[in-house]
């Protein structure tokens, strides 16, 4: 790790002398929610580390595993503090950002002084098969309760979507349990990368463990201090916590994907660089979201699937079909990027002037 981000870390106990010293709500939300940024980048480092020890299934397995852990985190404070709303908008933009975002950053970054840059069509066809259904699983629960509310005046609608929702949630996981099956063990070698034979550990397993440990515990007291200070913040700077929750939530929690995706494209690895921006979105709708889902229920306030903001339905739609576009021929140009990242900033616009969704869950 470079000595910038080792100097990141003291922006965590600047965040608690802030809020020791009852300094202004948005200062506490910038300086906690800046502090996860490097401290999602040790819990992607400390995970590289123990996947290379244990070899290229297992490894995968632990990426994939702690790759979204940050996000999650601060999702559930968020949760605990009743901004269910704002939970569901941080999936949003999750979904949104690294698919188009954070994959547009790696394409332009990646292609300059570059005619183009390849990847295995495989992997890309696979990712994108998977982001269609990830689309339709989450665009369901919204149709459902349209037309139960809308079309049958149900009394019992927000039940329904409660069921519909877990129910979901579960299938989801089971698919996402399968989906490490096929890539880490019955088809490895179809979609592992060449680099991964390769793949050593400078670090004793004690440090990566402790690392990991300690970067997830601070991740936990910063996401509390970021959920506590949401609403504060948000009246602060005459946002809604609604936006916040699409656009700065989503990109703090996944910050650590984006540098990642553009310093292997960089490096001309783009297949990797897709893996990990188009792979962290399906793995917020396949398993970030469905844990949300029955967390919620553990702790009593059951949260469902439904996206009532229609332009939060359009823009996952429209991560799909961007990808897809991206993806089918096995090269990308620069141009591709710019397209991709526009697409996002249009998207950031509408849900900047759009009204937020009500309160309830």
């Amino acid at each position: 790790m470079s000595r910038l981000w080792i100097a990141a870390l003291l922006l965590v106990p600047a965040a608690y002398v802030a809020d020791w010293f009852e300094a202004t709500s948005w200062i506490v939300f910038v300086a906690a929610a800046a502090a996860i940024v490097p401290l999602a980048q040790w819990i992607r480092h400390a995970t590289e580390h123990l996947a290379a020890r244990a070899g290229s299934a297992i490894g995968g397995l632990l990426n994939v595993t702690f790759g979204n852990i940050a996000e999650l985190i601060l999702a559930i404070f968020v949760l605990l503090a009743g901004h269910a709303v704002v939970v569901k908008a941080q999936i949003t933009g999750s979904i949104i950002g690294n698919s188009l975002l954070g994959l547009g950053l790696a394409i332009l970054v990646g292609t300059w002084r570059r005619p183009n840059l390849t990847f295995k069509r495989e992997r890309a066809g696979l990712l994108s098969s998977l982001l269609i259904l990830v689309t339709i699983a989450l665009l369901l629960p919204a149709l459902f309760d349209y037309t139960e509310r809308g079309l049958y005046a149900a009394s019992d609608a927000s039940v329904l979507d409660e069921r519909l929702s877990l129910g979901v949630a579960v299938v989801l996981l089971i698919v996402y349990a399968a989906n490490l099956v096929y890539t880490l063990i019955t088809h490895r070698d179809v979609f592992a990368f060449d680099e991964d034979a390769h793949a050593t550990s400078s670090w004793a397993l004690w440090k990566s463990l402790a690392v990991l440990v300690g970067a997830t515990a601070a991740t936990a007291l910063m996401a509390e201090l970021v959920s506590g200070a949401l609403a504060a913040t948000a009246d602060a700077l005459g946002v809604s916590t609604f936006f916040l929750g699409v656009v700065v939530l989503a990109i703090i929690g996944n910050a650590a994907e984006y540098l990642s995706a553009v310093y292997f494209a960089r490096k001309g690895q783009m297949g990797l660089a897709m893996t990990l921006t188009v792979g962290s979105t399906i793995q917020v709708a396949l398993v970030v979201a469905p844990v949300l889902v029955l967390v919620s229920w553990l702790l009593g306030t059951p949260m469902n699937l439904v996206f009532s903001n229609p332009i939060e339905l359009i823009a996952i739609a429209a991560v799909a079909f961007a990808v897809n576009a991206i993806a089918q021929d096995g090269e990308t140009t620069w141009f591709e990027g710019l397209l991709l990242v526009a697409l996002y900033c249009l998207l950031g616009l509408a849900f900047f002037f759009a009204t937020p969704p009500g309160s309830s869950a």
